[in-house]
């Protein structure tokens, strides 16, 4: 979800599609969404990807789901990449959830009663699967986590699904992962096509295969929720 494609390959933003609320760098206006999502968003106490962020699937996403809806989405950056399920929890000496939780507060201040609904797209757990994390883990870790979100104001949860490993013989340790966000409960998987998309080293994709999932995510987010 952080991104590590090329800003260069991404979609142009559709004119008046999403905005970006910058909750650490400068939470007094709105910003049109740009590549890399969130680049500079980071908290030295909480979720810093430092110059990690080079393009996400951000823009096609806020794009694609613009274009069913004509609703402009506000999107807050709060992801931190090769970061751990457990990493996620309340009272994780990272502090990630805590600051999530933070901005998320602070964009719905700003935003002042705007706001239609809150929503949380998440694409997580290869690095679960790097450490051979237990479907029962995962799925108690992140259920602690989504409660608290839920308690926040998130209305849903929309999952993409993680992708294939690409270490050879290793392939077992994501199926675990995928296996168990299969079984969460109350969340909707809006995306399972990174399993079949090519990888430009052992842990990342290409920036054409983030722009499909982005895509692939928006269109399969159910028209209740919009």
């Amino acid at each position: 979800m952080a991104g590590r494609g090329d800003k260069l390959k991404s979609p142009q933003l559709i004119d008046g599609a999403g905005f970006e609320f910058r909750a650490i760098t400068d939470p007094t206006k709105l910003y049109p969404i740009s590549e890399p999502f969130g680049k500079d968003e980071n908290k030295v106490d909480g979720i810093n990807d430092q110059n990690k962020k080079t393009g996400s699937l951000v823009t096609s996403f806020v794009n694609t789901l613009y274009t069913r809806t004509n609703i402009p989405i506000v999107g807050i950056s709060a992801s931190k990449g090769g970061s751990c399920i457990s990493q996620w929890q309340i009272d994780s000496k990272e502090g990630y959830l805590k600051d999530a939780i933070e901005r998320l507060e602070k964009a719905k201040e700003f935003l002042n009663g705007s706001i239609r609904h809150i929503y949380t797209l998440f694409l997580q757990g290869e690095s679960d699967g790097d450490k051979n994390t237990s479907e029962e883990i995962y799925i108690k870790d992140f259920n602690s986590m989504y409660s608290h979100l839920k308690h926040h104001g998130v209305e849903k949860l929309f999952l993409i699904e993680i992708g294939r490993c690409n270490i050879k013989d290793q392939e077992h340790r994501y199926d675990e992962i995928r296996n168990a966000q299969r079984k969460l409960d109350d969340v909707v998987i809006v995306s399972s096509i990174l399993i079949g998309e090519e990888m430009k080293d052992e842990f990342h994709f290409f920036q054409e295969s983030y722009n499909k999932v982005g895509h692939d995510a928006a269109l399969n987010i159910p028209s209740s929720y919009l």
